[in-house]
């Protein structure tokens, strides 16, 4: 068992959550591995800081409330929790998920291996309706931020984590950096994605012989709310993929962007209508429709793809990946107690600086996850904000509307 200490990054934006964060910590704090400490890390709304400094004062030690100190945006807020986390390894959770008890037990076991430098795990739908619609493709389960039919079983050697259920060895975002800012989900605006994929794959390219795993014992459940079990939001966040997809490419080129999409799209996708449709003729409920699904879905990311592809030729939009901390950036020692100000509480243990970005780029990613493969991951939130290139370390062009 690796003795490595946790840290765990949670990352929250909305008070319409309070409960789902609640449970969030609890699971963290009930595993059977325990953390070194819990970050909440909230974007950009001083009443959640406010709230979460005086629910979790007395157990400061154990979770810090700390504010995002860079853009508004998941990857900022992100990098904030990689630069205030102390342990060796820094995993995240999504806020409106809970961990099974062993979650952070087969992450650990992962990291004894000194070339495993990130674990993902598998994430499950939790849907508001109690049952996944009968139309609802399970191949497109990424649509809902979670693990999705046609990835491999067991502990396997993967192109890139999903970020809602992922670890990292810190030293991996000093080596490549932190998640790319401008890419990613930002609040509630369109539900972008695919920062986890070009972090993952950055980091592969910085370090050749980097190792990046998914174990699907390491299991946590995401709630999945009425709205997205629609066909309207499933239309909107595949076509959201799409535009992702296409600044992904842009960054690192069709080649490695790509290479997991082209079996999906080549084999998963058609044996998925194919058992479909043999559904729909022995009379199964949903066949038609999830045939019918699998082939929108399809068409709303290439036309995402599409467009975003001409548009980033067209315009000068970029999105931005921090240079790491010359020394892994500490988080100072946390206040006994929220700061008693007029405003918004600082949290227990302010956040360090996060290098300024570049102007958002609509981009596609739920909260856990990021289209087919599991995709991966972004830059360092460090003391500098030089900008990395498309290949290795720099700025890359493009944007999508």
């Amino acid at each position: 068992m690796s003795h490595l200490d946790i840290s765990v990054v949670i990352c929250a934006y909305t008070e319409d959550r309070w409960e789902d964060i609640l449970a969030a910590v609890d699971s963290v704090r009930g595993q059977s591995r325990p953390a070194a400490e819990t970050l909440l890390v909230v974007d950009h709304n001083p009443a959640l800081l406010e709230r979460l400094g005086k629910e979790y004062e007395a157990a400061h030690e154990e979770v810090r409330v700390l504010a995002n100190a860079g853009p508004r945006g998941l990857s900022a807020g992100r990098n904030t929790g990689i630069a205030a986390a102390r342990g060796e390894i820094v995993a995240f959770l999504d806020d409106d998920a809970v961990a099974e008890r062993d979650w952070l037990r087969h992450f650990a076991e992962g990291y004894e291996d000194p070339r495993v430098m990130a674990v993902g795990g598998r994430t499950m739908p939790a849907w508001a309706s109690g049952r996944r619609p009968d139309w609802f493709p399970e191949e497109f389960d990424w649509v809902v931020g979670c693990t999705y039919k046609g990835l491999p079983p067991g502990r396997v050697r993967v192109r890139n984590v999903l970020g809602g259920n992922a670890s990292f060895r810190k030293s991996a975002f000093d080596a490549a950096g932190g998640f790319a800012t401008g890419i990613g989900r930002d609040g509630d605006k369109r539900p972008l994605g695919c920062e986890e994929t070009e972090l993952c794959i950055r980091l592969t390219r910085t370090l050749p012989d980097a190792v990046l795993l998914i174990d699907d014992r390491s299991v946590i459940h995401h709630k999945v709310p009425a709205v997205r079990e629609r066909f309207a939001y499933f239309r909107t966040r595949a076509y959201a993929e799409g535009l992702s997809k296409a600044l992904v490419a842009r960054s690192v080129g069709a080649g490695k962007g790509l290479e997991s999409e082209r079996r999906y799209t080549t084999r998963v996708l058609p044996a998925g209508v194919a058992r479909a449709l043999r559904d729909a003729a022995l009379g199964r409920p949903g066949g038609a429709g999830r045939a019918g699904a699998i082939v929108a879905g399809l068409a709303a990311a290439a036309t995402g793809y599409t467009l975003a592809s001409i548009r980033t030729r067209r315009t000068t939009g970029t999105f931005r990946v921090p240079e790491p901390p010359s020394t892994p950036a500490a988080a100072p020692d946390p206040a006994p107690s929220p700061a008693p100000a007029a405003g918004p509480v600082p949290a227990a243990g302010a956040a360090p600086q996060v290098p300024g970005t570049a102007p958002q780029v609509p981009d596609a990613a739920p909260a856990a996850g990021a289209g087919p493969q599991v995709a991966g991951a972004a830059p360092l939130a460090g003391q500098g904000s030089a900008v990395r290139s498309a290949a290795g370390r720099s700025q890359v062009r493009g944007g999508a509307g």
